[in-house]
């Protein structure tokens, strides 16, 4: 008689925080990420810099940090070596797993055009606001009533 094992595998939202100091290698840091997951029997989705911010503490000396966001599957069994990995690498700040079994492929897949979305539609209002600043002693033509 053999017992047959069930392997369960689900979907995965990864938020992985380096230092800043990655900035000057990102590619390295994105395979760090990709490595961790992978070498555990994860399949990566999609996985992007998410943003730099400054961090609400210090991490381990480091005032600000690079967030960098991952979808992707895995067996249920292999997320504890894998958040196991993120908390022993010396170049990994923190990491967080947690279940998206809310989110079909399409949105996990989409996700990198979200984030590019997002930032672009920043650096635009960042942008308008400069102009804003800048055009209020200009006169408005469209404000004309003589039209």
């Amino acid at each position: 008689m053999s017992t047959a094992t069930k392997i369960t595998v689900r979907q995965y939202e990864g938020m992985f925080l380096f230092p800043q100091a990655v900035t000057a290698d990102l590619a390295a840091a994105t395979e760090h990420v990709r490595e961790s997951i992978t070498r555990h029997g994860g399949e990566i989705v999609s996985l992007v810099k998410w943003d730099e911010r400054r961090l609400a503490f210090d991490i381990k000396s480091n005032k600000r940090g690079v967030y960098f966001l991952a979808y992707f599957t895995a067996p249920t069994s292999a997320i504890v070596s894998i958040e196991r990995d993120c908390t022993l690498s010396e170049r990994m700040l923190r990491a967080m797993i947690v279940k998206a079994d809310h989110l079909s492929m399409e949105q996990m897949q989409d996700a990198e055009g979200q984030a590019r979305l997002i930032m672009e539609a920043k650096l635009r209002r960042q942008t308008s606001d400069a102009a804003e600043g800048e055009g209020e002693s200009a006169p408005n033509p469209m404000a004309d009533d003589r039209f």
